[in-house]
Formats: C-alpha cells, sequence, structure tokens
C-alpha cells in the first residue's frame, strides 16, 4: 500500500503498528514537510498520530499548552498530540486546516479515524466484516483487495455527467469516501461514526450589513494569513494577476527571508497573469519567474497523462496533465505553495462546477440516460452558495488538480481558513456577487499593490474613461481566449481558421489562458490523439458508440467539432482502466 502512493524520490514514508489493538497504519509524505516526523507520540509513547496534510493552529493554542506545562517540542505537529491529551477526543473541533489523521491511544484502548471539515483531504474505505481498510489513495486499496478492481457504476455516470463524483462516491466498486467532518472510533471491534461539524452551524449565522461585513473580513483575513506564511522551508506564491493572490501579498507579514513567486505559462508569449505578477511581485520586493510549458511535455505527453491519472486515482485525466508538470518546477524554487485558490469560490460564487453536456451520441442508451438523470438531479438540489463552494465543488471536483500539485508540493490557501469560510456565510448578496469586498482591503492594506490593474481590468485608476476601457476590454478578450481554446461551439468550428489567426496576435488573443488543449489536440497532440483512439478496446468499450468513438479524433482534429470534454472522458476512463483496474497498481 505504501509503495503504490511513493510517487517520487523526494517521498518519505513510514509505518506504525499497534497489533493489539488490531491497528496497522503507514504514511507517505513530501520530504521536509511536517508530516515526515511523524508518528507524533506523546510522552509515555502511549497516544499516537499518524497525520496527512497540516493543521494550523493560534499561536494562543500553542502558548496555553505550553502555560499548562506541556513540553510542544521541536517536531511540527506534536502539539496536536498535547492538544488530545488536554481535550481528549473533542480536540478535533478546534482543528483548522486541510487534513485527516488516525490517533491510537493504548490507555483507552481504542483508535479513531478523522478528516477536515470539508472533507479535502481524502480517506478512501473499504468495510469487510468487522475490517476497515483505509487509505489517502484508492490505488492503496485496490493494491491489496483485487476484487475491487472494478469501476463502480454510478461513480462513472457522474463522472460522465458532471467530470467528478459526488459526496461519497468513487470511481470504484466497494471504495468510498470518508465524510468530511468524520470521527470514526474503533473500539472492542466495533465501530462508531460520528460527525464533529455540520455546515448548517455556520449557515445559521446572521447576515451582516455590507459595512460591518467589510470591517471584519479586513480584521480576519489580516489575522490569518501570516499563519500561512510561516515556514521553516522556503516558500513559493503562486501568483496571478487577479485578486485572491494579490490579496495574500496585501496581508503578507514581514519575512526574514522573502518568497519567490512564479506564475505557469505558455512556450512563448506571456499571458496578461505573468506579466502582471511580476509588476506585483517587483512592487513587494520578490523575485518572480514564469514557468512554462516546454517542448518536452508535448514529445512525452503519454507519459505525463499516465502519471496525472494514476497519482489523482483518476480525479484528473488527460486535459490536466500539464499539473504535475508545472508543479515539478515550482519545487524547484521552493517545497511550499501558497496560493490565492478557492477564494471566488467561496468568496464571490465564481464556480465551474457544472454539468459536462457531453455529445449525446458519445454514449450507450442505458449510460445515456443515467448520465442525464445525474445531470439534473444535480443542477435542481438547493444548497447554499457557500456550502456548494466549500463542502461540494471544492472537495469533489476541485480535488484532481490539488492532488496532482500536492504529490510535488506542499499546498497552501487560507480561503478555506475555518475563520474565512465561517464569515463568508455572513455575506449580504450585494457582497457575495461583487469584488468590491477585495478590491477594498487591497487599497487599504497595500496601496502600491492598489495601483496595479488586475486581468479583468479592477484596480488601478478606475476612475477615468480609460479604466472603464480596460475593464471592458479584458472581459472581451477574456471571454474570445475561452472560445478559442476550449469553449468554441460546433457551430463556430468552420470558423476555426479565423481564430487560429487571431490567436497569433498578441493583442486580441492570447491574453489570459496559456492551456490551449482543444488547439494542442489538432497540432502538437494530434499523432497521441490519432493513437489513442485507434485502439480496438476503446473503440468497442462497453459504454461508448463504436461509429461515434471512431470518427471523434478525426472530426476534432480536422477541425469540424470541438470535442475537448469528449476526448478527456473517454481517454481519462481508459486510463484508469488500464493503470489502476486491469495492471496491478
Amino acid at each position: 500500500m505504501i509503495g503504490s502512493m511513493r510517487h517520487e524520490a523526494f517521498h518519505a514514508s513510514g509505518f506504525h503498528s499497534t497489533p493489539e489493538l488490531g491497528v496497522y497504519g503507514g504514511w507517505v509524505a513530501l520530504e521536509g514537510s511536517p508530516a515526515t516526523h511523524q508518528p507524533f507520540l506523546n510522552e509515555r509513547k502511549d497516544v499516537t498520530l499518524l497525520l496527512s496534510g497540516e493543521c494550523f493552529a493560534d499561536r494562543a493554542v500553542i502558548a496555553d499548552l505550553e502555560h499548562r506545562g506541556h513540553n510542544i517540542g521541536s517536531k511540527p505537529g506534536h502539539w496536536l498530540v498535547q492538544a488530545y491529551e488536554e481535550q481528549g477526543d473533542p480536540f478535533i473541533e478546534n482543528l483548522n486546516g486541510l487534513f485527516s489523521g488516525l490517533l491510537i491511544d493504548k490507555r483507552k484502548k481504542h483508535a479513531f479515524l478523522f478528516n477536515d471539515r470539508y472533507g479535502f483531504d481524502r480517506i478512501y474505505v473499504h468495510e469487510a466484516g468487522d475490517e476497515l481498510y483505509f487509505a489517502s489513495e484508492a490505488k492503496a486499496l485496490l493494491r491489496v483487495l483485487p476484487h475491487l478492481r472494478e469501476f463502480d457504476p454510478d461513480g462513472v455516470s457522474q463522472f460522465l455527467a458532471v467530470g467528478s463524483t459526488l459526496g461519497g462516491q468513487t470511481l470504484f466498486r466497494g471504495i468510498h469516501l470518508l465524510p468530511g467532518a468524520s470521527k470514526w472510533s474503533f473500539a472492542e471491534g466495533q465501530c462508531m461514526k460520528e460527525h464533529y461539524f455540520a455546515s448548517s452551524s455556520w449557515e445559521s449565522h446572521p447576515v451582516l450589513s455590507p459595512e460591518i461585513f467589510q470591517c471584519r473580513f479586513q480584521e480576519t483575513l489580516a489575522r490569518i494569513v501570516p499563519r500561512y506564511f510561516a515556514s521553516d522551508q522556503k516558500l513559493g506564491i503562486a501568483l496571478t494577476a487577479g485578486l485572491d493572490s494579490r490579496m495574500l501579498l496585501a496581508c503578507r507579514p514581514a519575512l526574514a527571508q522573502p518568497p519567490v513567486c512564479y506564475t505557469f505559462g505558455g512556450r512563448k508569449s506571456e499571458t496578461l497573469d505573468a506579466r502582471l505578477a511580476g509588476r506585483v511581485a517587483q512592487a513587494c520586493g520578490m523575485e518572480h519567474q514564469v514557468l512554462r510549458v516546454n517542448d518536452d511535455f508535448f514529445s512525452d505527453f503519454r507519459a505525463h497523462v499516465d502519471r496525472t491519472v494514476y497519482v489523482t486515482d483518476g480525479c484528473f485525466g488527460v486535459s490536466g496533465a500539464h499539473e504535475i508538470y508545472l508543479n515539478r518546477q515550482a519545487r524547484a524554487l521552493a517545497p511550499i505553495r501558497l496560493t490565492g485558490v478557492f477564494g471566488g469560490e467561496v468568496l464571490r460564487e465564481v464556480s465551474t462546477f457544472k454539468p459536462q453536456n457531453l455529445d449525446s451520441q458519445l454514449l450507450v442508451p442505458e449510460l445515456s440516460r443515467a448520465v442525464a438523470a445525474c445531470a439534473q438531479r444535480f443542477t435542481t438540489a438547493p444548497t447554499h452558495p457557500v456550502t456548494f463552494a466549500a463542502f461540494q465543488e471544492i472537495p469533489w471536483n476541485i480535488f484532481g488538480s490539488l492532488a496532482a500539485c500536492r504529490s510535488q508540493v506542499t499546498f497552501r490557501t487560507p480561503y478555506l481558513d475555518n475563520e474565512l469560510v465561517a464569515l463568508a456565510y455572513q455575506a449580504p448578496a450585494s457582497i457575495r456577487n461583487s469584488s468590491l469586498s477585495a478590491v477594498h482591503l487591497i487599497n487599504r492594506a497595500d496601496a502600491a499593490l492598489g495601483r496595479i490593474p488586475t486581468d479583468m481590468g479592477l484596480l488601478g485608476d478606475t476612475s477615468r474613461p480609460s479604466g472603464t476601457a480596460r475593464r471592458l476590454f479584458s472581459k472581451a478578450t477574456f471571454k474570445l481566449d475561452y472560445l478559442c481554446n476550449d469553449g468554441l461551439p460546433h457551430w463556430l468550428s468552420p470558423l476555426d481558421p479565423v481564430f487560429d489567426r487571431l490567436n497569433s496576435n498578441r493583442g486580441i488573443v492570447g491574453q489570459h489562458k496559456y492551456l490551449r488543449y482543444r488547439r494542442w489536440f489538432r497540432r502538437e497532440l494530434s499523432g497521441y490523439l490519432r493513437e489513442q483512439f485507434s485502439q480496438t478496446g476503446l473503440i468497442h468499450s462497453s459504454w461508448w458508440n463504436p461509429d461515434f468513438v471512431r470518427q471523434l479524433a478525426s472530426h476534432h482534429i480536422h477541425g469540424r467539432n470541438n470535442y475537448l470534454q469528449e476526448i478527456n472522458a473517454v481517454l481519462t476512463l481508459d486510463a484508469v482502466q488500464r493503470l489502476l483496474l486491469r495492471s496491478p497498481v
């Protein structure tokens, strides 16, 4: 199990067992990260903690434990064991961060599994009689339980409907996800399944006035952001031209060792993201680099796809093959990646989580009906917007990209901090649907950063007519970028040569996006596409209409249709079957 999860030479691992309680656990962690110091033990060595991810504590919590006579020690995470000894099982309720863990208490003869409130740090489980198998990655269970190497029909339907599985569902029969905020206790052969938190407790918070919310928002972000900068290792900041990474820098603490900033980009030209991010980093006195998708990415694309699908258990697929590639470059600069992701989802109702609307000709009738029914249930389920973002979209739909990222670097974002998410529930509608809170915070916290416009034309001097023109131009070029790259509708496909010419003009298209999979599959990756779709087994899968799949690659390559979503779905599931179900994992 450990071997199947150790993906890199810089991954450390270990094993711990308590045979008298029937508990056996191992771990894999990035070298140099806090998790490499485990297992975490108390002084009597009768309490053991195995941890994945990171927990953040207020300095007041650490100071209180030390005041009570606990020796926190030099090992990161050791304070968690001390907190358990002081508070008992309820210590989990006060944890902040993205994490999962196994705690073993020999004195009380019990153990329990737990995870963060959002279920972001995954625990895959399989129950068989009085035995429970668990792992941070599904492939570890598939390694030792070969009878589970089958697709789950519901999981496949969900994946084809919305691009990910939902709730506790996975792609694999008999394997489910531990729900967020779980505490599963084991004692005397019994398993007690409890939840220590429910989003409804935050949903009941009163909505604040815009003025009071803005004040609390600024206070909260200024208080919590410094904890995410704290590190004994080199810190890297994934910097964009948007608001959310800008807010991080506006609230940055003074550091003895300045972080390095970087922005992901294409092979040659620089996006607006990269150009503006460079100005932001310079204003903060920080180094900035552009990490690029180079020629070797295309020449070795099949290997990048297979690695991505394998590492993420199929949660990220063909159109995410760049993630590990780019984050490996980021690790060469700094092993910790601080990013502003999830700010838009949690604070401003930004969302890309929606039905995929795959071509109806792709699927066999029975599967097509199941996929349509799943999409219908998904779009009609009422949910509070913050609950949807923090407890559904991020841990279900965005997990794959972060799973790939976390195989290379320690991932941090303050926008899932418990304090900030709780406050987001109190935002009035006028705040949730605008960027005003972010703009006000940046202008107030760091005027120099406020003078640099964002990629969407916000900030800078917006009082003049040129500011309005800049915003309109930014929005227009952003939408045009989307059309020219991923979002081209079928009926515009005959005009693709026109969009190709526009793509070569830096002033019109290419301002915003560096990932161009739709175009890459027509050019640099056309050979890969033809090779993959020539496989007899893929064409005659029981899920696909063989006549449609046989022509899919050709129609996309020649620009007759935009089949990017269909290509990703077919080739990702094919890779899951080949790498995780058929082969020894």
